[in-house]
């Protein structure tokens, strides 16, 4: 078997995520040197930009954005906070803004504010010429983190050892996922999904195989096996800490899915608990939530789905709706302010940021666009040819899906 048996460990970007929750709706802009001060982990920068105001910020981003013009196109998830998506040229979903970048060839510098593997996935789909640049390089994300490309190839050894003549499996990743495990996919007759079009993949990948490895995300993974008919009891988790992943020969030729052990440390904090709360406190709410997301908080939910699904869904309400939602804090707060006429709220009462997103500080912004300005570039992502073109073919496959 390939599966080395290793101690169990916490990715950083786990134990970080509780260092910005704060029972309050608002997330006040601070220096750089005041966010460093609660002992994370981020990156590095030049001692002059931790001590800006968020004016002097402000002002230093504008100019230099007007100075780089259209060579520059800044990309800005719907997670990020709200003093960076003011200076997006996009706002979207990670697998959309990457779409936007390829379609500005004229714009040679790409500055993905969002994660890590957003940015590789950028990488993968722009000209050759385009450069890609994550501000805060620690800018990661716990769920990828959960999954190492040496767990999962070890994994994948193990499975194609058992199953490989026994109906076989397919390998299926959630875009939050690294490059390696989206080539991996791709050179092993898999795709890529989002959670908009998860169902679909899903549905196709039970069409040449017995069964499916779900990358890495269980949650959405096991809710959307539910959505296909599929027994929860047919489907097994894969610890990469254990041998087998925690299971036997015969409970893997039984599943239907393998899924990976990862979650989302946002999505996670949604429980059933606070769901009762918000209709006690409003009986006719609305509950919404994200499918990454537990299967209980799913299913006990009025509807789940997709961060555009969930965004339309508030976006085209009536007026006067109530709307509960599971989703990450910077979102929801933009989603309220956009919807004046509407009662919004987060199912959680304690604000927590997605603690990886909220790496990206304006000072951040301002170092890598400051940096460019004096032909500079700092923080590109690369990622390997071979393993942009196998990446490329798992992503085709789920474009030819879902177009």
């Amino acid at each position: 078997m390939a599966t080395r048996i290793r101690q169990p460990y916490v990715p950083i970007t786990e134990v970080e995520h509780s260092a910005f929750c704060k029972p309050e709706d608002e997330l006040p802009a601070k220096s750089l040197a005041e966010e460093m001060a609660v002992n994370v982990r981020w990156q590095k920068i030049s001692n002059e930009y931790l001590h800006y105001s968020p004016q002097e910020l402000d002002r230093r981003i504008n100019d230099a954005r007007k100075k780089l013009g259209a060579t520059v196109t800044i990309l800005g998830h719907h997670y990020q906070r709200e003093e960076i998506i003011r200076y997006a040229d996009f706002q979207g979903d990670s697998f959309l803004l990457s779409q936007q970048a390829a379609d500005r060839p004229e714009s040679d510098f790409i500055v993905f504010c969002g994660v890590h593997f957003m940015a590789e996935t950028a990488r993968v789909l722009c000209a050759p010429h385009q450069k890609v640049i994550l501000p805060n390089m620690t800018a990661g994300c716990s769920m990828a983190d959960m999954a190492p490309m040496e767990d999962v190839e070890d994994a994948w050894d193990d499975l194609q050892n058992i199953l490989g003549s026994n109906g076989g499996i397919v390998p299926v990743t959630y875009m939050n996922s690294i490059a390696g495990i989206k080539s991996l996919c791709g050179r092993n007759g898999g795709a890529v999904c989002t959670s908009s079009n998860a169902t679909a993949v899903l549905s196709w990948a039970f069409q040449s195989s017995d069964r499916v490895l779900f990358l890495p995300d269980q949650h959405l993974g096991r809710n959307t096996g539910i959505k296909l008919g599929i027994d929860p009891r047919d489907m097994v988790v894969w610890n990469p800490f254990k041998k087998l992943g925690g299971n036997t020969e015969q409970e893997l030729r039984n599943a239907k899915i393998v899924l990976w052990q990862g979650h989302c440390s946002v999505h996670t904090r949604f429980t059933v608990k606070q769901i009762e709360s918000a209709r006690n406190r409003y009986p006719d709410v609305t509950v919404l939530v994200h499918p990454e997301c537990p299967k209980e908080t799913v299913e006990a939910a009025d509807i789940n789905g997709s961060t555009e699904l969930i965004r339309k869904t508030i976006n085209e309400a009536p007026s006067g709706s109530k709307w509960a939602v599971g989703t990450e804090i910077s979102l929801v707060n933009r989603l309220a302010i956009n919807n004046p006429d509407k009662t919004i709220f987060c199912l959680d009462p304690v604000s927590c940021p997605c603690s990886t997103m909220y790496r990206i500080h304006p000072a951040y912004l301002l170092w890598v666009l400051e940096g460019l300005q004096e032909g500079q570039v700092i923080n590109e992502i690369t990622v390997p040819d071979d393993m942009q073109s196998d990446a490329l073919v798992a992503l085709e496959r789920m474009l030819s899906l879902t177009q």
